[in-house]
């Protein structure tokens, strides 16, 4: 059973100077008990997605169904179904503890006292802050505040929960107990978690499927798995000297189908991770490289991650992909 329905879903912004294009015709579907990713770069169009989905933001052209209710005409049907989290929002009240702002949003959804008490001793116990329940929101760490903003998305015992980077800014051991519960929610309880999140080993970790986006357009969808499997070029990682960072643009290097650069100032070293069409061209980038002085320190044939995946596609990384859009 599809929990969300997205179908041909287009939606453009206007400024004074031109119109920006968010999404552009995307379409897919995400199932009871499922973990989902949408992964791409900052300013794919993610949030734009997520914000349709969640009734905060009008589609200009399409359909959208969660939980078999159109999130236009049936928005009020919506909003009582879903939770939603996202890591820029504020979490609630800072001179409130962390109880009474889980009480409070329990409310929103009409639960009774009893309901929601037990609801805040569950989802405390599962995000293991039980004994941060009565400390004021303002005196939480980071990581705290991100649990509570977790538990706050699951107060109503939702069908889909929509996640916009849930673990951006989280500590290590707080993201690991927060992607352990998305796995849990949706497998024992048969939520549909819904992700929003531009970290690869995120999706690659929990995510059941995933959709690759940029631009507003869905590239692929499929299991982690299946996409890396379906890259059968050769992705190379080059490591060298500083020098390796004149070369801005790694397509221009010949039998190069795409590529990121990475350079560390410190160490005074860059690394040039390239996906060929074919092995034999490299020799030809270890020629050119030699030519112009790069010294490579090593190389090596790599296993293809999600974002080789992406810059098959596109041509170039996350990173590269956000540079763009700010300008």
């Amino acid at each position: 059973m599809a929990n969300v329905v997205v179908e041909n879903l287009t939606r453009v912004f206007e400024t004074k100077s031109r119109k920006v294009l968010a999404l552009d015709k995307v379409s897919l579907e995400v199932r009871s008990g499922e973990v989902f990713g949408l992964l791409g770069p900052n300013g794919a169009g993610k949030t734009t997605l997520i914000r349709i989905l969640t009734t905060l933001l009008l589609p200009t052209s399409g359909r959208a169904l969660v939980g078999g209710y159109d999130v236009v005409k049936e928005a009020k049907k919506v909003r009582g179904i879903i939770g939603f989290s996202s890591s820029s929002e504020r979490v609630g009240f800072d001179f409130v503890t962390a109880r009474r702002n889980l009480w409070f949003f329990s409310q929103l959804y009409g639960l009774s006292t009893s309901i929601a008490n037990r609801r805040i001793e569950e989802l405390a116990a599962l995000l293991e802050f039980q004994d941060q329940l009565d400390r004021k929101l303002y005196t939480l760490t980071t990581g705290y505040r991100q649990r509570l903003n977790i538990a706050r998305a699951l107060i109503n015992d939702p069908l889909v929960v929509f996640f916009d980077e849930p673990t951006n800014g989280m500590d290590v051991f707080s993201a690991k107990k927060v992607r352990e519960l998305f796995v849990k929610e949706a497998k024992i309880n048969s939520r549909t978690m819904f992700l929003a999140t531009h970290n690869m080993f995120e999706a690659e970790e929990i995510c059941d499927r995933v959709a690759i986006i940029d631009k507003g357009r869905i590239l692929a969808i499929d299991t982690p798995e299946n996409l890396k499997s379906s890259l059968s070029k050769p992705v190379v990682l080059f490591e060298t000297d500083v020098a390796g960072a004149q070369i801005d643009d790694p397509t221009q290097l010949e039998g190069v189908v795409g590529g990121t650069i990475r350079v560390d100032d410190e160490n005074e070293t860059a690394k040039i991770r390239v996906i060929l069409r074919d092995e034999i061209f490299l020799e030809k980038i270890l020629d050119i490289l030699e030519k112009r002085r790069v010294r490579v320190y090593n190389y090596q044939i790599l296993e293809p991650t999600l974002e080789d995946v992406f810059i098959s596609q596109v041509g170039a990384g996350f990173a590269e992909r956000e540079r763009s859009v700010e300008v």
